[in-house]
């Protein structure tokens, strides 16, 4: 990671416009079909929230504007994306744990499980935010919602992912996800086009 001169990127004007607005995050909703995902899980065991993270990683992955991030008042270019989740530990509270992107999902499950079930037992986060651009999932699997709109620290500008328990539609599943972002980071493009590669990802698991 390194700091970038906004002047010399393709998020000029979005720096300048948006750095210091009062609320520059912007919420996108959308409901996923994640029935590839549900039965996949079943079949080989796999979590489904394992499985959801690598689509986001994988959907993410290809647009550059994921590797750039608004940080205090600077813009930081990341050579690598990781998937926040959270973990229930074993005091009954939730912890963070950062889980680093790679195509191979094999290797993403087996660090999945890893470094989730270290967080749960140790009650500490796992914070690779220093090295990777995190993309922020909070996954409320206690209920159904309709989505969720995240707040704005003027700290935590990482985009993130707000979703609940996935629902049978017939003999289909369903999962609205919001999807928050800084409008510095990206324009509403470039959200759209997240969210058509994460549905692409989850049909070509």
């Amino acid at each position: 990671m390194h700091e970038v001169d906004p002047t010399t990127t393709s998020r000029a004007q979005a720096f300048e416009l948006w750095m210091k607005a009062p609320n520059p995050m912007v919420t996108f909703f959308k409901t996923l079909d994640v029935t590839r995902l549900v039965r996949i899980s079943r079949k080989k065991g796999l979590k489904f929230n394992m499985l959801l993270n690598w689509c986001i990683g994988r959907a993410a992955s290809s647009i550059k504007e994921f590797y750039l991030l608004p940080v205090g008042d600077k813009l930081i270019q990341y050579d690598s994306l990781a998937v926040n989740t959270i973990v229930k530990n074993k005091r009954g509270e939730v912890s963070s744990c950062d889980i680093l992107f790679t195509e191979d999902i094999d290797l993403f499950n087996r660090q999945y499980l890893e470094h989730t079930a270290k967080v749960a037992e140790s009650c500490s986060d796992r914070d690779l935010s220093g090295e990777c651009m995190v993309i922020g999932t909070s996954a409320i699997i206690e209920t159904e919602i309709d989505g969720a709109v995240g707040m704005n620290s003027g700290i935590f500008n990482n985009p993130f992912l707000i979703w609940g328990r996935y629902r049978k539609r017939f003999f289909r599943y369903e999962l609205p996800i919001s999807f928050q972002f800084h409008h510095t980071q990206m324009d509403g493009a470039h959200a759209g086009s997240f969210l058509t590669n994460l549905q692409e990802a989850i049909g070509r698991l």
